[in-house]
């Protein structure tokens, strides 16, 4: 026993139930190293070589599949003369390029391809055009570059429709391809509406304003005529005041626009009769009851300034003023 009363046994002498943790301790394995522990790697890292190798050996059996597949291709029979030949016809397309004889070549007898197409049936055998009135067939298919050496195959009907589309008395027109060999171009022309004067030059212009050529022939001499800018717009504002004129309007040669605002009446006798801004149709009517009752058109007058409401503003001719001054003066030697 020891000093505490405590009874002293060796130590390999306990309890084997007693000695079992030290038993557990010496059992137990060692802890596994950093070297140890990579074995606990995912299962794909270890096959990833296998796999990298497998793609490669797949990469190298398309590469040989491509290239076998070349050499058979090389190997068929026919194929050194025909490119040979394709050869030896680029280099001559190139130097007739260079010399102008390739230009040439299209020029008498097309494109090649559109050669090949006419030689097959596609043609440009007939062209069918409606709805032409001023406008002539010849025109129409110099305009969209229509000729023989062409092929409807290879036809460019968006491209005709521009060309005609910039024809001043074009307004509208479609072009349609019916195979093997027929084309049809439909016109929808503007109508002369009116006559329009600017900068000195009368120009037809259709309902929308839009200028559709000089003019040329007298047969559109009888058309409204606006002169000044802007005027071209309002050819119906001057039909309306024309309406308004009854019998006058025989007598109305041309509507002038002032500074885009307001109408001046010119005479076929030379008079200028000036309308107001506003409501110039009943200045109109004043006009053509002074006519009817004066004839007053007829007189010795410039102008009639109807610009102001219920008033007349006359200017005579200079040989008329002289003569009304002359009066005037001889009334006052007599009084």
């Amino acid at each position: 026993m020891d000093g505490g009363r405590r009874l002293l046994r060796p130590v390999n002498g306990l309890d084997p139930a007693l000695a079992a943790p030290r038993a557990f301790f010496a059992a137990a394995p060692a802890p596994r190293t950093f070297a140890a522990a990579s074995s606990f790697a995912p299962a794909a890292a270890k096959r990833r070589p296998g796999i990298e190798k497998a793609a490669q050996r797949k990469r190298i059996r398309q590469n040989d599949g491509f290239w076998r597949r070349c050499a058979e291709f090389l190997a068929l029979p026919g194929l050194g003369l025909v490119l040979t030949v394709g050869l030896f016809a680029g280099v001559g397309l190139h130097g007739a390029k260079a010399n102008g004889q390739y230009a040439a070549f299209e020029r008498e007898y097309g494109r090649p391809r559109d050669l090949i197409a006419r030689a097959l049936g596609f043609g440009v055998d007939a062209v069918t055009i409606a709805g032409q009135i001023e406008l002539g067939e010849a025109q129409l298919l110099q305009a969209a570059g229509v000729n023989p050496r062409q092929s409807l195959l290879f036809l460019d009907v968006d491209d005709m429709r521009k060309r005609l589309l910039a024809l001043p008395l074009v307004k509208n027109v479609s072009v349609r391809k019916l195979f093997p060999g027929r084309l049809v171009i439909e016109v929808v022309e503007r109508q002369p509406y009116g006559l329009w004067q600017k900068d000195g030059v009368v120009s037809v212009v259709a309902a929308d304003g839009a200028p559709i050529d000089v003019l040329h022939d007298e047969k559109f001499a009888r058309l409204p005529f606006v002169v000044g800018e802007g005027a071209n717009l309002r050819i119906d504002e001057f039909l309306g005041l024309l309406a308004a004129s009854g019998d006058l309007r025989e007598k109305i040669r041309a509507g002038i626009l002032v500074s885009q605002r307001r109408w001046t009446l010119k005479m076929t006798s030379g008079v200028e009769v000036l309308l107001p801004e506003t409501n110039p149709k009943k200045a109109i009517e004043l006009l053509a009851r002074l006519e009817q009752e004066k004839n007053i058109l007829e007189k010795d007058v410039v102008s009639l300034d109807l610009r102001v409401a219920g008033k007349i503003y006359v200017r005579l001719t200079e040989q008329a003023a002289e003569a009304r001054e002359a009066k005037t003066r001889g009334r006052g030697a007599r009084t």
